[in-house]
């Protein structure tokens, strides 16, 4: 994880003035992989004292323009935001308790990653979530209930 000097580097490197809110969010998204605004909210708050709402979204807006941070958001899930950047990964998804893991991108030919020839689109990322359950979720009994439907996951 970068220590403050490296954050602000990572700031200045992308043309952005160092502020409090800034590397207090981009240091909690180095902190946290996969993380919700509310966790940030909660971590900016943590180190700064007192932060709003719209200072940490609009951070997060700048911090995902200039690709500093990537936003995910599978479907049914809160937006999440994640440092690893710059690299073709995809994403594990648990039905059961919502944990998301990194995996590396696919590669060789895999038909459903490639997109058709035309359309008037010229490709420049593509987002793959595999669903299945966790380690720790796969392990509980079938019989419990499951907790899909409450947070809305597929």
């Amino acid at each position: 994880m970068p220590d403050a000097a490296e954050l602000e580097r990572v700031l200045r490197s992308a043309g952005l003035r160092v502020t409090r809110p800034r590397l207090a969010v981009l240091d909690a998204v180095h902190a946290h992989p996969h993380v919700d605004t509310e966790t940030l909210i909660a971590a900016a708050r943590a180190r700064l004292g007192a932060v709003s709402h719209q200072a940490v979204y609009d951070v997060l807006a700048v911090l995902t323009e200039r690709g500093l941070v990537r936003r995910i958001q599978p479907q049914g899930s809160l937006a999440r935001y994640e440092a690893r950047v710059g690299d073709d990964h995809h994403h594990l998804v648990c039905r059961s308790c919502g944990a998301i893991t990194d995996v590396d991108g696919a590669t060789g030919d895999v038909l459903c990653l490639t997109p058709p020839v035309g359309g008037g689109f010229l490709v420049d990322s593509a987002e793959v979530f595999y669903w299945g359950r966790c380690r720790s979720c796969a392990t509980t009994p079938a019989d419990l209930p499951d907790t899909r439907a409450q947070r809305g996951t597929p």
